[in-house]
């Protein structure tokens, strides 16, 4: 390595052995980065494609108040997103305060007293936990009539088909498919294993509505579940679509009668996607989609590094280092209460914001343990920035996810060693 990059790096607290720990594991990793570059391009140019077939131009970043009635950017933006996501319709909106909102929305919209609710994925993520009514609250599915059913994982990880055909009755109206492992071990699962989820369970009965929660996923493969059989795909765009750039929305993309029915759930029945002005946020909406593609390749070639670093130091990691990616998550299962917090803490040391800030745990609404996060970030919340975060209960996982630019990555990921390192966490490297 160059002396002068050295240098910088020790001038941001990072000692040579931990950069010349980092630079014999990126040694073995440029084959799997040109393949990333090589995802990125072909999402890129799906992109570019589809905001060209739908003509935006200047008029669509214009400034939206009121009803919104007739905003040109917000109604060409959800043309942009159902072309790129190939489906009929979407709904992407600043009203759709975060990924949780977005699911509850399609999930309220499309379902009935009575109806029953599947995941045939094992437990949904936190923070859906009280939207669907398994831990009790206040307006929760289950207040309004909604049955919840939930078909628990095999041991590796994977769909176990026969108690999902024994859990589908007639009432069974929806099935909610997490693509992602949230704070869990499991895999995340591939758009193809999506796939064959969904012709299976539509095999059974078709007229079952397939949802995604996409969180985490967009761009990371070729296809979007929406190309394989999903009725919705949902999502929030403070992840992957928004390109770190949209201060806040989400989006619900598919079947134009489902997408229509959680609009008429975010406003109001009879106006539906009519109203909801984009009030000035359609240029970042915009350009955070286009700029998406490369910033996720810059997120999955930190989530791999973080991966090859901690494999090499004995830590269990999901996915390891050699998987395939199916969200741009790692999971490093780092065995104490002590290593999570110092390698949120290190994490949180290498933003461009809030640098100074020292996370500590704290008992977070939605979750049920005290959860530290990580994220100095131009965007509150923004996950799909520099970020990392756990639950402080056994076997202490921590989540890492994000990075704007490969580089802002890969200090992250050096700098939460360093912090592991320097309160004797590790074993000399």
């Amino acid at each position: 390595m160059k002396t002068n990059k050295l240098n910088i790096y020790k001038d941001l607290g990072i000692s040579k052995e931990v950069v010349d720990f980092g630079e014999g594991i990126l040694k073995d990793l440029k084959p799997r980065f040109d393949k990333i570059d090589e995802m990125a391009e072909i999402n890129q140019l799906k992109v570019i494609k589809a905001m060209q077939d739908n003509k935006v131009d200047d008029a669509c970043f214009s400034y939206a108040s009121g009803y919104g009635y007739d905003d040109v950017g917000r109604d060409t933006l959800e043309r942009v997103y159902a072309q790129v996501f190939k489906t009929e319709d979407a709904l992407v909106r600043p009203l759709l305060a975060c990924g949780t909102h977005a699911l509850s929305v399609a999930l309220a919209g499309n379902l009935r007293p009575g109806d029953e609710l599947l995941s045939p994925v094992g437990k949904p993520y936190d923070t859906l936990e009280e939207v669907i009514g398994i831990r009790k609250s206040k307006g929760s599915l289950a207040e309004y009539g909604v049955i919840y059913k939930q078909v628990d994982l095999k041991e590796d990880g994977y769909f176990d088909y026969d108690k999902i055909r024994e859990a589908i009755t007639a009432k069974t109206k929806l099935a909610t498919i997490q693509r992602s492992k949230g704070y869990q071990t499991r895999p995340s699962y591939s758009v193809d294993e999506i796939g064959e989820l969904i012709s299976f369970i539509k095999s059974i009965n078709p007229n079952i509505i397939c949802m995604v929660d996409n969180c985490y996923g967009e761009f990371v493969e070729e296809k979007e579940p929406s190309e394989v059989g999903a009725d919705l795909v949902v999502g929030s765009l403070i992840k992957n679509p928004g390109g770190g750039l949209a201060p806040i929305g989400g989006y619900i993309a598919g079947k134009k009668e489902y997408v229509e029915m959680a609009a008429y759930r975010l406003t109001t029945p009879g106006l539906g996607k009519e109203v909801g002005a984009s009030l000035g946020v359609m240029q970042s909406f915009f350009q955070g989609f286009f700029m998406a593609p490369v910033v996720v390749a810059s997120a999955l070639k930190s989530a791999i590094f973080a991966a090859s670093i901690y494999e090499k130091l004995g830590f269990k990691v999901v996915p390891d280092s050699k998987e395939e990616r199916h969200d741009i998550i790692q999971a490093v299962t780092l065995e104490s209460k002590e290593r999570v917090i110092a390698f949120c803490q290190g994490i949180q040391k290498a933003a461009p914001v809030d640098s100074y800030v020292v996370p500590e745990p704290w008992p977070m609404p939605g979750y049920d343990s005290d959860v530290i996060m990580a994220a100095g970030a131009f965007v509150q919340g923004s996950s799909i920035e520099l970020s990392a975060d756990g639950p402080i209960k056994p076997p202490f996982n921590v989540y890492f996810q994000g990075g704007l630019t490969w580089p802002s990555g890969k200090l992250g990921i050096l700098m939460s060693l360093e912090y592991l390192k320097r309160k004797n966490l590790v074993e000399d490297l």
